[in-house]
């Protein structure tokens, strides 16, 4: 049987010094991973003046995220990246200040509640495949993609989307990513955070953009009131810390917001993306999702119930964020010293969390860099260490939001492999990282209706 193996970034053919590392971690995050990552749970190195360690083995993580996680908070580079657009909100908050927010916007979440907005996903998948259908036999999915997701994020975060245009906005984000969200010389020389970066001032006309949009949506639901509606926003008008009573401020609910549209569509987007990508490279698995998905849709979109009836649908998914995570590199703080493996880890120093290396790790997965949706069967995910795969993190600050991804996800891949067969048509995407994995230039495929 034919294997395909999709394209990955080739490792450094020899260590990076300093403005080597600078200029390839601006042109993407992925190249300066080295080849031993691959091979080994955790390689350390210095850049300049910085001992740094990247992490990819089950062990490790679980000493990051779980039995340590108070030692490697978000790395101050890396904030300084999120913080013009998201300001100290959930994702970038630490201590008390995350936790209040996290008991706050937590209930939105509950397994209940994504269920409940399963009619909203089945509604903008049957959109995304009536534009399919009339895309004339090729698309550029991802543009597709961020369409579809981006109606589901304004639904259940504000109940619409009537203050955003949503082309403008991603181009915002593209242009974000692209200024403040890339790493600058001045970080890699440890300059203090507040020494302004170039991409900064590059990227405030973006910045302006997003907030301006969901400043009005916000100040919009503030004249109208409370009413019938019980989405995002308005739990977290309501939401009110039991501890000290606390309210969010007009700038915690502009900054939360903007996190979790951008976050709540960018990445899932990039998931089914990808997802479609692989199976228009593989046809025997593109066949074996539908018809798994015509034998439970016949020709209706699908419906959250009818997910648990389509499980290879989730393999699929889960491989295309194996072998491209929406994140694929973070960066922690050491506060005090610790181990990791046979490493001592000072204060000071900066733990990379390579997820990238992690889901294609030799040790880890039989042929790491290859498609195949069975790495995901249920035999394969209970003989496997619950920290080898990690799309949404884990421990105490795993995506609050995973559940609602991964069901929007299986909804709209599962309806369009349905209805669709696909083919590669346009250039071979490369998968680079900034902010999050993003094929570049896209993923162009032919679609042709079943």
């Amino acid at each position: 049987m034919s294997v395909f193996v999709p394209p990955t970034v080739t490792p450094p053919a020899k260590p990076l010094g300093m403005l080597a590392s600078v200029r390839e971690a601006r042109r993407n995050v992925l190249s300066i991973i080295p080849g031993i990552a691959y091979t080994q749970p955790i390689v350390t190195g210095t850049t300049g003046p910085s001992r740094w360690h990247m992490v990819q083995g089950p062990e490790g993580m679980k000493r990051i995220f779980l039995d340590n996680v108070g030692n490697y908070p978000k790395s101050e580079v890396m904030l300084r990246m999120l913080r013009p657009a998201v300001g100290n909100s959930l994702f970038t908050s630490e201590g008390a200040q995350w936790r209040w927010q996290r008991r706050a916007i937590a209930p939105v979440f509950a397994a209940r509640n994504v269920e409940a907005l399963a009619p909203v996903m089945t509604e903008t998948a049957a959109r995304a495949a009536g534009r399919l259908a009339a895309s004339g036999g090729q698309a550029e999915l991802v543009k597709e993609m961020l369409s579809a997701t981006f109606d589901v994020i304004c639904d259940v975060a504000l109940s619409g989307r009537e203050h955003f245009d949503a082309d403008l906005y991603g181009e915002a984000i593209t242009k974000y990513f692209l200024t403040v969200g890339r790493a600058s010389l001045l970080d890699f020389l440890e300059m203090p955070i507040w020494v302004p970066r170039p991409g900064e001032f590059l990227g405030r006309g973006a910045v302006k953009t997003m907030h301006r949009m969901v400043s009005a949506a916000i100040n919009d639901r503030r004249r109208q009131g409370a009413g019938p509606l019980d989405d995002l926003l308005d739990h977290m008008l309501r939401a009110k810390d039991p501890q000290t009573g606390r309210t969010m401020s007009p700038q915690d609910l502009l900054h939360n917001m903007q996190f979790f549209i951008v976050a709540g569509h960018e990445t899932t987007a990039l998931a089914i993306s990808w997802a479609l990508y692989l199976l228009a490279n593989d046809p025997a698995a593109q066949e074996r999702a539908r018809e798994e998905a015509r034998g439970v849709l016949g020709e209706r979109a699908a419906a959250g119930g009818d997910l648990a009836a389509m499980p290879y649908t989730e393999q699929v998914l889960d491989e295309a964020m194996r072998l491209y995570p929406p994140v694929g590199m973070l960066a922690r703080n050491v506060l005090d010293d610790d181990e990791i493996y046979d490493r001592d880890i000072r204060p000071g120093e900066t733990v990379f969390v390579n997820t990238y290396a992690l889901h294609r790790h030799e040790d880890l997965w039989e042929r790491p860099h290859a498609f195949d949706p069975d790495h995901f069967s249920p035999a394969a995910r209970e003989a496997r260490d619950r920290y080898a795969y990690l799309p949404f993190g884990a421990g105490p600050r795993v995506c609050v939001g995973a559940n609602f991804a991964m069901m929007q996800a299986q909804i709209i891949l599962a309806t369009l492999v349905a209805r669709f067969r696909f083919a590669p048509a346009g250039k071979v995407p490369e998968p680079i990282m900034h902010m999050t994995v993003r094929p570049e230039p896209g993923v162009t495929l032919e679609v042709h209706p079943v």
